[in-house]
């Protein structure tokens, strides 16, 4: 489509008139009209305008000056748009349709709720539920940044410069003050910049001539149970949430379906070193699940008839539209007993690719942690799969390739590339041992057998089951199943430095964590490497939480009895969070990178949350 003309107007305005400012409802749907193509000269014209409709078309934004103040009906389906916030201009807007542009979310419905104060309906939908959620986050944001600016205020000196302060201060806003679901996080801090503007117009800045502190208690920290680590005080955490999200038609009475593995959602703020996330993604049964752990909702819910999901590991891919501008999307991949990989689009709702990655149950899988769109998944075919997902095309589907096999001479269960050499290392632990594979894509081979297995500890050979596997900092490896009642915290760096051109290498062990003296096996332990957490479920329905930072940089040899836990959560009687809950296994627990937020996996289909107090 070329340039819009006024006789293209007035042919497909309404009623039929020689003047444009006569047309009160224009259709320029299915157009293929681009951005540039809406001309604010021209289409200002409309001054009677009542009803645009813009659908089916590749817009990617509108121009802010249109003009159109009586545009009462605005159509805006089937586009790439990916801001709302230019729909301000239309003040008089009562209908607005902006469904099937994959780049809006649920915060853009609440924006334009709060910039339109007339609009009545979104999407074919009522408003009013939409916008009184919005006066209700509206109030409470405009609370917190009130809150927050006392407290900033608090803290400054009298050398401070006003205008360094403005502007730091509505950074800090953005950046603290926080309020509902990880999901509206972007419309929450979009709102808490404008109530943080407001603030600094409403309320002149005078700079204290002496400097005020802001100064708060400590929290109060229980002491170490009995029998536990003296040497880190324990973390206060809170049960939260006791969720049923897995359970067959919905039913309550459903306590059989298996969950299988969680992980957090990565936050992706470029540049934000405090950056952590609250969104996590849990597998179960034929159902994908993302739940936002402050509130308990499940934002999201994926199901796959006759599928049993296994595994779920997340990724996000920069992705560039048909006018060259970067969008970013975070891409979930699920995967299970059919052996396929979905690719699942969280914010969209909707599966966007499947791999036929193997002809067997796929056990787990995992994104490479320096390129985007590298998966391996590992079956119970005693294989390991290296693709490349690549980015998805106009259509939004993904044209996967294959890059490696690794052969593996048991069932791998868990993989880890190596943390300080990613592209050229994966780890795995499997039903044999824990084995080690050269991923370098430089290298011609395409399918390679295991380079090292390792033992641990002299002269034994590497039969044990490794069902835990995790990297704690770039060099210390938490490892569990190889050794009963224990977790084993072993350097990559030293192991590597004694192997030399053996393919069966003793691991230098740096420490040994007491665990569960269970011999039941598949509790999966995770790490937290930002705090130097390591954590694993247990058969008694506790989670065993160590703070191992003290012990990262031991060279000694470790001491002959294992370190205890820094705490054990013990599960909750019945009745916490309103809800009976029974004692049942841990099979899996993760945390945020903060560890704010930990999200435990039951074997009576419970995903429980607990917080960090």
């Amino acid at each position: 489509m070329g340039r819009l003309t006024a006789r293209l107007l007035l042919e497909r305005g309404v009623p039929k008139s020689d003047r444009l400012g006569r047309v009160r409802s224009l259709d320029l749907s299915g157009m293929e009209l681009l951005s540039e193509h809406l001309d604010p000269k021209l289409l200002c014209r409309l001054t009677k305008l009542q009803e645009l409709d813009l659908s089916n078309n590749q817009l990617e934004t509108l121009p802010a000056n249109l003009g159109l103040s009586h545009l009462r009906i605005l159509h805006c389906s089937n586009n790439q748009l990916g801001d709302v916030t230019v729909l301000r201009q239309f003040l008089k807007l009562e209908e607005l349709s902006l469904e099937g542009n994959p780049f809006l979310t649920i915060n853009d419905n609440l924006k334009v709720s709060f910039l339109l104060p007339k609009l009545r309906k979104i999407n074919g939908k009522d408003a009013s539920s939409t916008c009184s959620q919005v006066e209700i986050l509206n109030q409470e944001l405009t609370i917190r940044v009130t809150a927050h600016w006392e407290k900033f205020m608090a803290a400054l000196g009298p050398e401070e410069k006003a205008e360094k302060v403005q502007a730091d201060f509505v950074k800090s806003a953005i950046r603290h003050v926080h309020y509902g679901p990880e999901s509206l996080s972007e419309f929450t801090q979009w709102r808490a910049r404008l109530a943080a503007v407001k603030r600094l117009g409403d309320v002149p800045l005078r700079l204290s001539s002496t400097k005020r502190m802001c100064t708060s208690l400590p929290a109060q920290v229980e002491g170490s149970p009995a029998g536990l680590s003296d040497s880190q005080p324990a973390l206060q955490m809170e049960p939260l949430h006791f969720l049923q999200c897995h359970s067959r038609n919905n039913s309550p009475q459903d306590l059989k379906t298996q969950l299988w593995a969680c992980a957090f959602e990565p936050a992706w703020e470029e540049g934000c070193s405090e950056a952590t996330s609250q969104t996590v993604a849990t597998c179960g049964g034929e159902a994908v699940c993302v739940i936002d752990c402050q509130t308990g909702i499940v934002l999201h819910k994926y199901k796959a008839p006759g599928e049993e999901f296994f595994s779920v590991a997340w990724t996000a891919l920069t992705v560039v539209t048909q006018a060259g501008h970067k969008k970013r999307w975070s891409i979930l991949a699920a995967a299970g007993l059919r052996g396929q990989v979905r690719l699942l689009h969280v914010r969209a709702g909707f599966c966007c690719g499947v791999i036929r990655a193997h002809k067997k149950a796929i056990a787990t899988l995992c994104f490479s942690p320096n390129h985007e769109t590298h998966l391996f998944t590992a079956s119970y075919d005693k294989r390991i799969i290296l693709w490349d997902i690549g980015v998805p095309n106009h259509d939004y589907e993904f044209q996967a390739s294959q890059l490696l096999t690794l052969d593996s001479t048991s069932i791998p269960l868990r993989l880890c590339p190596v943390a300080s050499c990613p592209d050229a290392h994966l780890l795995a632990g499997c039903e044999g041992g824990c084995c080690c594979w050269d991923v370098r894509l430089d290298q011609p081979q395409k399918r390679r057998g295991c380079e090292v297995e390792f033992v641990f500890s002299e002269g034994s050979a590497p039969a044990r089951r490794v069902d835990g596997l995790a990297f704690v900092n770039e060099d210390v490896i938490a490892s569990k199943g190889n050794s009963p009642g224990t977790i084993c915290l072993w350097s990559w760096s030293q192991t590597w430095l004694h192997r030399g051109s053996q393919s069966l290498v003793a691991v230098v062990v740096l420490a040994r964590l007491q665990w569960s003296p269970t011999e039941l096996a598949y509790f999966s332990l995770s790490t937290c490497p930002d705090q130097g957490i390591v954590l694993c479920g247990d058969e008694e329905g506790s989670v065993w939480v160590y703070d191992v930072r003290h012990l990262l940089t031991q060279l000694s040899p470790p001491p002959a009895p294992p370190q205890a836990p820094t705490q054990i959560l013990k599960w909750p009687q019945p009745g916490a969070d309103g809800q009976p809950v029974t004692k049942t296994m841990v099979n899996m627990v993760v945390a945020n990178t903060a560890f704010t937020y930990l999200a435990a996996l039951t074997d009576s289909n419970i995903v429980a949350i607990w917080r960090r107090c």
